[in-house]
């Protein structure tokens, strides 16, 4: 049953890349979108649920937000080594290295692997839990095909590499629903996982996604997007809770 709830995530992913490809002659209302729906996703899913799956402190605050900033940083390391690799190569200003793309798609894949083993360890609970978690996966998963589309072209690379990253985010979760019948994923390893991700992700939205978005055009119809896919994320949550 797990695996069998999964294929909902599996297309709705892809239902999720499709709609950022049509929309592409809007790119700033595709990225404002994204960008709404990344924070949505990290403020009202991720990080509650990280705070609440690793329970514990160290020194006073939580483990799960340590590893959001630890998330955040890593990030930022990340987009800094790279631009100074490439500032060493003689290229500068504003430069969208492929590579920060695909490792953040990689990082959205693993996320939609570790949305599968959600709905598998929701099983080995109960059902009325099993059917919260799968509702609120399909629902989001919709957003994580989008983000992952636009995210790996926004860097730079071609369209068949974004394909593929989004090929790979759709199958994820298909494969993490059917670990579960092997395994149980201990809950405070989860936490800190959801943490460290959500830090990444709010990073990617406000350094890059959302400043791309409203430079070239700063209108009303992009902040509408944005504050459009924070609510429907919060729509989301709220309906499977």
């Amino acid at each position: 049953m797990p695996v069998v709830v999964a294929l909902g995530a599996f297309l709705m992913t892809l239902l999720g890349g499709w709609t950022a490809q049509r929309v592409a002659d809007r790119r700033h209302l595709v990225l404002g979108l994204a960008g709404g729906l990344m924070l949505g996703v990290v403020g009202l899913d991720l990080l509650p649920g990280a705070l609440e799956a690793a329970g514990r402190r160290i020194f006073g605050v939580p483990v799960a937000l340590l590893c959001f900033v630890l998330g955040f940083l890593s990030a930022h390391l990340v987009e800094r080594l790279l631009a100074v690799r490439r500032a060493d190569h003689g290229v500068t200003g504003r430069v969208r290295v492929p590579q920060v793309g695909l490792t953040a798609a990689a990082a959205l894949v693993g996320h939609s692997a570790m949305d599968g083993i959600a709905i598998g360890a929701a099983f080995q609970v109960d059902s009325p839990m099993a059917a919260s978690v799968g509702l609120a996966v399909i629902a989001h998963d919709f957003a994580d095909g989008f983000n992952t589309y636009t995210i790996t072209g926004l860097y730079g690379n071609e369209r068949h590499r974004a394909l593929v990253m989004l090929g790979a985010d759709a199958v994820a979760p298909v494969v993490g629903a059917a670990s579960t019948l092997l395994f149980t994923l201990p809950e405070h390893f989860l936490g800190i996982y959801l943490g460290f991700f959500g830090g990444v992700l709010l990073y990617l939205a406000t350094s890059d996604i959302l400043p791309e978005a409203h430079h070239p055009h700063p209108a009303r119809s992009t902040l509408a997007c944005t504050v459009a896919g924070v609510a429907f994320v919060w729509l989301v949550v709220g309906l499977a809770s």
